[in-house]
């Protein structure tokens, strides 16, 4: 069973930076879509940002020029670069991993409403004012 494994979470004071991974121990890692969701106590999960496996990205409003998703094939991982963090950004952060990605882009759906098959447990970050 393909079980990502998330890490880097903390806590920060507004305006530092983090840099989240994900490990995804499976051989078919380089094909696949990853993405970084997150949520909020009280709020619905919400795609944050998508990598797809030509390596174009898509980023939520309220990330782009902040964060920057990245993926090394070679160490199986994607990582989450998030920079001039503010306290809204406080939320579990939960990566994914595989989707139908040709079928998805067929039909033209919005990356960030992709559906994952494999998910990690997250990992907390919290900002502070």
């Amino acid at each position: 069973r393909v079980q990502p494994v998330e890490s880097g979470g903390g806590s920060v004071a507004a305006g530092g930076s983090l840099r989240l991974s994900c490990v995804v121990s499976d051989d078919f890692f380089s094909g696949y879509c990853v993405a970084w969701f997150r949520q909020a106590p009280g709020k619905k999960r919400e795609g944050v940002a998508v990598i797809d496996s030509d390596g174009i990205t898509t980023y939520a409003d309220s990330v782009k020029g902040r964060f920057t998703i990245s993926k090394d094939n070679a160490k199986n991982t994607h990582y989450l670069q998030m920079n001039n963090l503010k306290p809204e950004d406080t939320a579990m952060y939960i990566c994914a991993a595989d989707c139908k990605e040709a079928y998805y882009k067929d039909y033209e759906v919005d990356p960030l409403e992709y559906e994952y098959r494999y998910w990690g447990q997250g990992t907390q970050v919290t900002v502070s004012s």
